[in-house]
């Protein structure tokens, strides 16, 4: 047995008993518990929130949304014609279990990572190699230009994390990571109690200090929203994600706590079946499209303009990928022209399925303002109300759902947008939207990739790829008396302080 083996039971310690008393701790509640503490195998943020605090990637992002080295110690060298890219790795890092990281552990992490991740599988056709040309540096060779794989490394879900090489296998139970936080205990249902790694090595300061200041951090799972809010005012959290905007002002009028608007967050969408049902059929996905009522959904979603926008630009004004193209299709709210589509398909009345789950509460919302819509339109609609780990569990087998919905922060880059990718689980697999997302992925030229975005914008709307409801804000709550935490989708906690 290896030394990594031997250490393993002893790192990761899922016990039955309650966490540790501690000076220092940290109560953060999230919506669900995670169903997985490998962020290669999943998309979803409550997933990232909790694993980015022990598993680290080669490249993070700064506060401007710009990729800088974390367990690489420079950004790459790019060879000339755009395919190669050799990472020099820092040395001296080490894993929870003692042992340090090397080449070899970086190789055979990206290798898992174009397997089971879908970001990775997303190019692993123009992966040509992945290896090992020094003891603290890797080579990646593709064939063909790739403008965002840097990024790709850099994000935290679908992520490139780096394991030690002797964990790896398809399914990973029990991660090994390099993060300034370590698993001391796991309740399922109940909490992940996180304690800092005393052997952490600390990155560059284009990462900024990771200052390790809890001397606890528990993520608690509480699906319920109103619960997650109660708590929060009471004092029982310090942190809380995901709140409905009914409570903005009873948080901000709290004494204990205070609202975290992030403004604008994100958009919200319903994730389209492309591989089996009625989606598979142009003209069904035309009818939804014209049927649904944006101002009416996000109305019943947020309840106060303040919290949305209606806007069919996949990008808000103000970001570089920002473009009108296809959007004369967003937001048609016309019945009569969705009945039209439903009899040029020869609908039957086979009920549309859609996915959701209470979890998300604006989710939800969403959901029986469509059903409405697209019944008056001629659809029989069945909404499955799930939590939110059965959503994510069904959401990957196509025979299961129509629509699922979901939610995105805007990403600094498009090609996170996992949906667009044909291996992605909706399998939007058109032959032209392909070659333009082809033309987008090899173009280095930012203006010039604008206007390929542009097209690809264009294509999402024509075949109807994936349904943008419209721009949301998001409400989460903090304890007056934390500080350090900056509001972010997946805010971390290891610079947290809480006046006592």
């Amino acid at each position: 047995m290896t030394f990594r083996a031997t250490c393993l039971a002893t790192v990761f310690a899922f016990c039955a008993a309650g966490p540790l008393a501690a000076q220092g701790k940290i109560d953060v509640a999230i919506i669900g518990d995670p169903d997985t503490f490998d962020p290669m195998v999943s998309t979803k943020d409550v997933v990232s929130i909790v694993t980015q605090h022990f598993m680290e990637t080669l490249y993070t992002f700064d506060d401007n949304w710009q990729v800088v080295p974390l367990l690489a110690s420079d950004m790459p060298t790019i060879s000339e014609d755009g395919t190669t890219y050799t990472i020099p790795l820092r040395e001296g890092v080490s894993f929870h279990d003692g042992s340090t990281m090397d080449s070899g552990d970086v190789v055979a992490s990206l290798n898992r990572w174009k397997e089971v991740a879908s970001r990775g599988m997303a190019i692993a056709d123009q992966i040509n190699g992945i290896e090992a040309t020094g003891p603290a540096e890797i080579t990646i060779t593709l064939s063909e230009p790739y403008a965002p794989l840097t990024t790709l490394l850099a994000f935290s879900n679908s992520a490139a994390v780096i394991y030690p090489e002797e964990i790896l296998a398809d399914e990973i139970d029990e991660p090994i990571g390099t993060g300034p936080y370590k698993i001391k205990a796991r309740q399922p249902d109940q909490y992940t109690q996180l304690v800092p790694f005393d052997d952490y090595s600390q990155p560059g300061a284009a990462a900024g200090e990771r200052a390790q200041i809890p001397d606890e951090i528990r993520f608690i799972p509480v699906p319920d929203t109103n619960t997650r809010i109660e708590g929060l005012l009471s004092g029982q959290f310090d942190y809380a994600d995901s709140l409905s905007t009914e409570a903005f002002e009873r948080i901000e009028a709290s004494d204990v706590a205070e609202p975290v608007l992030l403004e604008p967050f994100g958009w919200s969408l319903f994730a389209v079946n492309h591989k089996k049902g009625l989606m598979t059929d142009l003209n069904i996905r035309r009818a939804v499209q014209a049927a649904l009522p944006y101002d009416d959904m996000l109305f019943a979603a947020f309840g106060d303009e303040k919290f949305f926008q209606t806007d069919g630009a996949l990008y808000p004004e103000g970001w570089s990928w920002h473009n009108e193209a296809g959007t004369e299709l967003y937001n048609q709210n016309d019945p009569e022209k969705a009945a039209e589509y439903l009899e040029e398909a020869g609908y039957d009345g086979q009920p549309l399925r859609i996915l959701t789950s209470r979890q998300y509460e604006f989710h939800y919302q969403m959901a029986e303002v469509a059903r409405m819509a697209l019944e008056m339109a001629g659809f029989t609609v069945q909404v499955d109300v799930v939590d939110w780990a059965t959503l994510a569990q069904n959401r990957d087998n196509p025979d299961l759902w129509d629509i699922y919905i979901t939610h995105s922060p805007f990403l600094p880059e498009p090609t996170l947008t996992s949906s667009l990718f044909a291996t992605a689980r909706e399998g939007w697999a058109n032959p032209e939207k392909e070659e333009i997302l082809d033309r987008f992925t090899r173009e280095t030229d930012p203006e010039a990739r604008k206007e390929i975005y542009a097209e690809l914008q264009q294509k999402v709307y024509e075949d109807v790829g994936l349904i943008k409801i419209g721009n949301f804000n998001v409400v989460q709550g903090k304890s007056r008396a934390l500080s350090g935490v900056t509001p972010s989708p997946w805010p971390v906690f290891w610079n947290a302080r809480k006046e006592q």
